[in-house]
């Protein structure tokens, strides 16, 4: 049976290396979230970077605006708080009303205070291995893995999903391992082949228990991005955890796996922003 990579107990070691630092250090850091409207989902995520702020030391400003804000409205309150030199980290909870551009929201995030890591400038230097901030939920997967022991250099990593918030910013953080690298999506011919020669396989593919044993090989390390609820209401992942576990050699379970990780991750990005905004 797998061994399980338990992204509660790593996200906490992480959080309390950020608040011992914040401690150690002094730093006076403020976070500003902004949500739009109230996604259920958002709220919860939202809640829980608060409470991640407040566990370690961080000042949160929180502006909750109504649905029907105008994208106008967000662009100058994104504005504002790029000349607040209070203002550290800037997160705009993502997804937004339909009416807002959401790249138009990134863009006009400035690079220096993109705690998310989406910002095309933010992107770019992490495509040509220049410092930045990186993109939480790729980060804290590395960080699942190095601290579980698995050896990232010179492995066979398959990534499933071409995304711009996982699975491409993951490619680039794979490679920059030394890890040999192979993007899957839906247009992959052969998927169960590609999948199986993975030592490392990383699944972000959006779809309930779609990996089965039969996309893994023995041995594997299994990540595992996906979240969704089952007929039953119960949370699941992108990997049927119950017939992928007894072949893996080690798996993130759902929840409890990469989910900590992201806000563990975007804690880590605040605490860099000082140094990265005095440079």
């Amino acid at each position: 049976m797998a061994k399980i990579i338990d992204g509660k107990r790593i996200s906490a070691e992480v959080k309390d290396e950020c608040k011992e630092r914040v401690k150690r250090e002094k730093l006076d850091i403020t976070l500003a979230v902004i949500q739009v409207g109230n996604d259920p989902a958002s709220t919860v995520y939202v809640g829980n970077k608060k409470k991640a702020c407040d566990y370690i030391g961080i000042h949160s400003l929180s502006y909750e605006l109504p649905e029907e804000t105008s994208e106008k409205e967000l662009l100058e309150l994104v504005e504002k708080l790029n000349s607040n030199d209070d203002v550290h980290g800037i997160l705009v909870q993502l997804p937004l009303p339909e009416h807002i551009d959401e790249d138009k929201v990134i863009q006009t995030i400035s690079p220096k205070k993109d705690v998310d890591g989406f910002h095309p400038q933010s992107v770019g230097a992490l495509s040509i291995g220049q410092p930045g901030f990186v993109s939480c939920t790729p980060a804290g997967i590395i960080q699942l893995l190095k601290r579980s022991g698995v050896e990232i250099e010179g492995k066979e990593c398959v990534i499933v999903g071409r995304s711009n918030i996982v699975g491409k910013p993951m490619a680039l953080l794979m490679l920059r391992e030394n890890a040999t690298v192979t993007v899957c999506h839906s247009r992959t011919k052969d998927l169960k082949e590609v999948t199986k020669r993975a030592d490392i396989l990383i699944v972000a593919i959006g779809k309930p228990k779609f990996i089965t044993a039969d996309y893994v090989k023995e041995g594997a390390v299994v990540i595992d991005v996906g979240i969704h609820r089952n007929e039953n209401n119960k949370l699941c992942g992108d990997v049927d955890f119950d017939c992928v576990a007894p072949i893996a050699s080690a798996i993130t379970p759902v929840p409890g796996g990469v989910g900590p990780m992201t806000i563990a991750m975007l804690m880590n990005n605040c605490v860099e922003a000082k140094g990265i905004q005095e440079a």
